[in-house]
C-alpha cells in the first residue's frame, strides 16, 4: 500500500529500515567523534569561518550540560526509547516509512551518545556555532533533534489522516 508520506512495506521492511537508520546514525556520530577527539587535540579548529568551529568538549550532562553527573540515568532513558521506538516500529503496519527513519535517527542518536557513556563516562561534543552562543553539539544530537522533529510532524499528519479515515473507514470527512 501507498501512502502520501511513503510506501508501507511488511514488518521486516520496516524493521530493516529503522535498524539500517540506526546503525548509519551510530557510525557516522561515533567516527565523527573519533576524528574530533584526534583533529582537535591541539586545540579548536574553524570548520566555516563566521559559521562553525570544532572544538572538543566532554560534557557529563545531557543537552545544555543539563544533569550533569547524571549519565545512568541518561543510559537508561537511552535503553527505554530505543525499546519504545523499536515496538512502535515492529507493531504498527501502517507506520509509513516516513515515520520510521525519524525513530531511526531519534534511537541511533540516542544509542551513540549512550555508547560515549558507557565507554567513557562523558559524550564528546565538538560542534560550535561562532555566529551564536550556543551550547556545543555532536552528530547524535543532530539525529535526535531532527528525529524529533520529524517525528512530531510526522506523528501529527499520521494521526489526523486515521482520523480522517475513522470517519467513515474510506478517508471520507
Amino acid at each position: 500500500m501507498e501512502t502520501r508520506f511513503g510506501k508501507v512495506g511488511d514488518r521486516a521492511g520496516r524493521i530493516g529500515v529503522y535498524w539500517i537508520v540506526v546503525i548509519l546514525s551510530v557510525l557516522i556520530d561515533q567516527a565523527t567523534k573519533a576524528a574530533a577527539r584526534e583533529v582537535l587535540q591541539n586545540g579548536p579548529r574553524v570548520l566555516i569561518p563566521g559559521v562553525i568551529n570544532l572544538v572538543h568538549v566532554e560534557n557529563t550532562g545531557a543537552a545544555f550540560s543539563f544533569g550533569e553527573g547524571a549519565g545512568v540515568l541518561f543510559i537508561g532513558v537511552a535503553i527505554v526509547f530505543i525499546v519504545l521506538a523499536t515496538g512502535i516500529v515492529w507493531k504498527n503496519p501502517s507506520l509509513p516509512f516516513s515515520l520510521v527513519v525519524p525513530l531511526g535517527l531519534v534511537a541511533g542518536g540516542g544509542m551513540g551518545n549512550m555508547i560515549d557513556r558507557i565507554l567513557g563516562g562523558s559524550v564528546t561534543d565538538f560542534i560550535s556555532t561562532a555566529f551564536m552562543d550556543f551550547p556545543v553539539f555532536n552528530v547524535a544530537d543532530i539525529c535526535v533533534t531532527v528525529g524529533i522533529v520529524l517525528c512530531a510532524i510526522g506523528f501529527w499528519i499520521w494521526d489526523s489522516r486515521s482520523e480522517d479515515t475513522d470517519l467513515d473507514g474510506r478517508g471520507n470527512v
